[in-house]
């Protein structure tokens, strides 16, 4: 029991604080800080963490896997495809045609991604086809320069089903008029939703109209690939490249999406940071609340001084009920920040059925919901480091509590 003393007057002292009504505005104002701290972390970080999840299950299972192309265009893209499916995590490969251009309906144009497929492969890599709001990939074959397009974009253009919008690329043709850019008409012919930065920004056509659009004649411009798990595909694109010969380069979703992920998760962090700082204004206040507490026990602390009590366990009285301070507040946050973390959505459901206010409008957000994903390691770093911050503020009025001379405290008290 006389090893474990400082602990026990540390917490009287909290205790004997609290029931004499004598607590402080200061002291209630770091335990609360504290928590609003903890709680306000918890609950941002798992709402950015279940953005980033409907982000990559939106994209990723829109987007392909790798991408196998060569220098120059590609004239048996059947034989690559072969080789291909003889690597055990290879699923499906199909060929492709890619660019960008504009989009021009109404004296509307807006950039877009021009993909050329061949539907009947296509579907083994995408799942684009399942997603399709209107018509089907296979309308892509039924009549020349056919074109499908995402909602929100023929939301934008203000299309519908048969109507025909002018693609133009940035190169130019010339003509005995002059240099003109080259530009097509294509019929819309499907419109397809898939919660996802495609809906606005991707075209799909055929791979037979691509080549003419692009000038590829009998080529394609190389095969995406599908593996048994997309997360494969950083670690294998590579290696089949390299196996398939110089003229080969390999590109994996992970090169063409990190931007976007990278972005998420630097917003993450930048937010984590600037929330951070309520926790530090609560470590704050504990310093305050604990030097007027030594202020106040300095004829106590004297006492027990004089009774034999070392300097370190003075010290570790204070940092006791410093500490203790602040886990009261990491607690109650913590607990309360993973409840709501983990109802989110019904609890921002029932605000708009309440109020009859719709938080995230589905004709301009992807995600129409305020997702969340409650994680144990996000937890566990924001209560240690708000237990850390409660430490390093208990230290200093601690420190000078050591330090008050038993025979000084007494004269004065007296």
């Amino acid at each position: 029991m006389k090893n474990y003393l400082f602990i026990y007057i540390g917490l009287r002292y909290l205790r004997a604080k609290q029931n004499s009504g004598f607590i402080s505005f200061v002291s209630w104002f770091a335990l609360i800080g504290m928590g609003l701290g903890v709680f306000s972390l918890v609950v941002v970080l798992s709402v950015m963490n279940g953005f980033d999840r409907e982000l990559k299950d939106r994209i990723l299972r829109v987007v392909p896997h790798g991408f196998i192309t060569t220098q120059t265009p590609l004239n048996d893209w059947q034989a690559l495809a072969n080789t291909l499916s003889n690597e055990q995590n290879v699923v499906a490969s199909a060929p492709f045609i890619q660019g960008r251009g504009l989009v021009n309906y109404g004296g509307t144009i807006r950039p877009i991604d021009i993909s050329g497929i061949a539907p009947a492969y296509e579907k083994n890599i995408s799942v684009i086809n399942n997603y399709m709001l209107v018509g089907q990939l296979d309308h892509l074959n039924d009549q020349p320069f056919g074109i499908i397009l995402g909602r929100l974009l023929v939301n934008n253009l203000g299309l519908t089903i048969g109507d025909s919008v002018t693609l133009t690329l940035p190169q130019v043709s010339m003509t005995p008029a002059g240099i003109f850019p080259r530009s097509k008409r294509f019929k819309l012919v499907g419109v397809f939703e898939v919660g996802a930065l495609v809906d606005q920004n991707l075209a799909l056509v055929s791979l037979n109209d691509a080549q003419k659009l692009f000038r590829y004649g009998k080529t394609v411009e190389g095969v995406h690939v599908r593996f048994n798990d997309i997360y494969q595909a950083p670690i294998h694109i590579p290696r089949i490249a390299k196996a398939l010969g110089d003229n080969y380069q390999g590109k994996d979703w992970s090169q063409t999406q990190g931007n976007l992920f990278q972005a998420v998760k630097m917003e993450k962090t930048v937010v984590g940071i600037m929330l951070g700082i309520i926790i530090a204004v609560a470590a704050f206040n504990i310093i305050t609340s604990l030097t007027m507490m030594v202020v106040e026990k300095r004829s106590n602390i004297a006492v027990l001084r004089t009774l034999g009590m070392t300097r370190l366990t003075v010290m570790l009285i204070f940092l006791v009920q410093g500490v203790s301070m602040g886990v009261v507040g990491i607690i109650f946050g913590g607990a309360l920040g993973s409840f709501v973390s983990m109802n989110i959505p019904t609890i921002s459901a029932l605000f708009e059925k309440v109020s009859g206010v719709q938080l995230f409008d589905p004709l301009v957000y992807f995600v129409s919901y305020l997702p969340s994903q409650w994680a144990l390691s996000d937890f566990i770093s924001i209560c240690g480091f708000a237990v850390l911050a409660s430490v390093i503020a208990s230290i200093y009025p601690a420190w000078k509590a050591s330090k008050i001379e038993p025979a000084e405290a007494l004269r004065y008290d007296s």
